[in-house]
């Protein structure tokens, strides 16, 4: 599982990645003592897993958990047991109190890995989606796809088995909320790619064949973590 880390205080931040070392499912992919900056990456990365302390200057933990994106397990990491009941109504997967014992912190992973593998199991049995073109809904699948485009009001949606792309009014953001994170990757405002389709990448661009499209800045950082991984 991909899983960030984010303390304002430097030692309580070191202790909270030596403890994820240790355990073999996890893959932390950031790390951070500034919250509003786990903010950016968490909209681009898309992390399964996040690990938040509460008390942190320019926003707590809380306020962090209540303005993500879209919904990944959370685990608070804190000093304070007063917020437990805010953050189990915010539906975190484990409270831990600091200092945390390992076999504690194991035990909070292994509620995320077990909830996490349930959720695969779901997502398995959904490998489409409908979009709306040509007045009517058309089936997607989503092997099928190999990268996407925004035209303003609409997206292209290239296929693999066919040389005509299915065009349907949505915006990008919308279209990329419907696919899984594990297989798409955001590119550039413009462009979302099928990561199995990626076959080469530079460092402004990457190749899909022959084809090759632009990396922007904005999610440049995402994408070299994606090509360390597999590395």
């Amino acid at each position: 599982m991909r899983c960030i880390a984010i303390d304002d205080e430097t030692l309580a931040l070191k202790l909270l990645e030596d403890n994820i070392s240790q355990v073999p499912y996890l893959e932390l992919t950031g790390s951070f003592h500034n919250p509003v900056k786990a903010m950016a990456f968490v909209h681009s990365d898309k992390p399964d897993l996040i690990f938040i302390d509460i008390e942190m200057p320019g926003m707590t933990g809380l306020d962090f958990i209540r303005s993500l994106p879209y919904q990944p397990m959370v685990i608070l990491v804190t000093a304070y047991e007063r917020f437990a009941l805010d953050g189990f109504s915010l539906n975190v997967i484990d409270y831990l109190l600091k200092p945390v014992e390992l076999s504690r912190f194991f035990q909070a992973c292994n509620k995320a890995k077990n909830l996490h593998e349930l959720q695969n199991r779901s997502e398995e049995k959904d490998q489409h989606i409908f979009v709306n073109s040509d007045y009517s809904q058309v089936k997607v699948e989503l092997d099928d796809i190999t990268w996407i485009e925004s035209l303003k009001e609409y997206v292209r949606i290239n296929l693999r088995s066919s040389n005509k792309p299915v065009v349907s009014r949505m915006t990008m953001k919308s279209l990329e909320d419907l696919l899984p994170a594990s297989n798409f990757i955001r590119i550039h405002k413009s462009y979302l790619v099928s990561k199995k389709a990626i076959t080469a990448v530079k460092k402004n661009s990457l190749f899909l064949g022959t084809l090759e499209l632009p990396v922007s800045d904005t999610y440049r950082d995402t994408l070299q973590s994606f090509v360390n991984r597999l590395s």
